[in-house]
């Protein structure tokens, strides 16, 4: 049997990159998905991949940052899809400008970032809580391995708080919603080739190398990798953990 059947999963941020590998990931394992994000044509063309591949997906377009279409939109999917018992905060931004830089780029990196990578999980998981509550259901967090670590490369202050953020959300709720039978945790992926770090993979390599140097497995990561993590940490495999972050970082963090 699918690990996901009979699940109803909303993942954010599903248009690209580790988004989208997830909700393909989980179609696949059988959940029906809720495909949402800020850019309303690729998420419908990630919706439309699944279901040509076989499986059940809707798209919408979502600004996580707005606290009303986060509400409305759970609304809407309760009353079109049905009730979520998965959801996957996966939304996110990066921008590497040292806090040292033009000051008012530093103050809007900060506002922007936080809005959607703090805010924006906040926004979401409050929209959806109800229904997770009354299904026992599981949130997946997407940290980093900044969540624990501010890189020796050139990187935004705004986005370490943010990821930082993410790992101490993660483990509040945790422990707050345990007792409502709902599992909340984080996957830390490391350097992901995704559209979010397109130029820098381009025009940076020595920054890519960096990143390589301090990672045992030798290699950048592809979204894919993060879809056995999110599986796990969606299915009944990991009925007795809560409150942890899968670190899918190639060994990042252990160096």
């Amino acid at each position: 049997m699918a690990l996901l059947a009979n699940h109803i999963a909303v993942v954010t941020g599903a248009g690209s990159g580790i988004g989208r590998a997830i909700a393909s990931g989980y179609a696949r394992e059988g959940a029906q998905v809720v495909l949402t994000d800020v850019n309303a044509d690729t998420v419908a063309a990630a919706a439309q991949e699944i279901r040509a591949a076989g499986g059940k997906a809707e798209s919408f377009a979502l600004d996580v940052t707005r606290r009303e279409d986060c509400l409305a939109l759970a609304r809407q999917v309760a009353e079109k899809v049905g009730q979520v018992s998965i959801l996957v905060n996966n939304a996110g931004i990066t921008r590497r400008n040292a806090f040292t830089a033009d000051a008012e780029t530093v103050a809007k990196d900060w506002q922007d970032i936080l809005a959607i990578n703090l805010d924006g999980i906040f926004n979401v998981t409050q929209a959806f809580l109800a229904p997770l509550r009354a299904r026992r259901g599981r949130i997946v967090n997407i940290g980093s391995i900044q969540s624990f670590v501010h890189l020796r490369t050139p990187s935004s202050v705004a986005y370490t708080t943010s990821k930082h953020g993410v790992l101490g959300f993660t483990k509040a709720l945790a422990a707050e919603l345990g007792k409502d039978g709902v599992r909340v945790n984080a996957i830390g992926p490391g350097f992901i080739e995704t559209n979010i770090n397109a130029q820098v993979r381009a025009g940076n390599p020595a920054l890519v190398q960096a990143f390589l140097d301090h990672t045992p497995l030798g290699r950048t990561g592809k979204p894919e990798d993060i879809v056995g993590p999110a599986i796990f940490l969606a299915s009944d495999l990991s009925a007795y953990v809560t409150g942890s972050i899968v670190m899918a970082d190639g060994g990042y963090r252990t160096v």
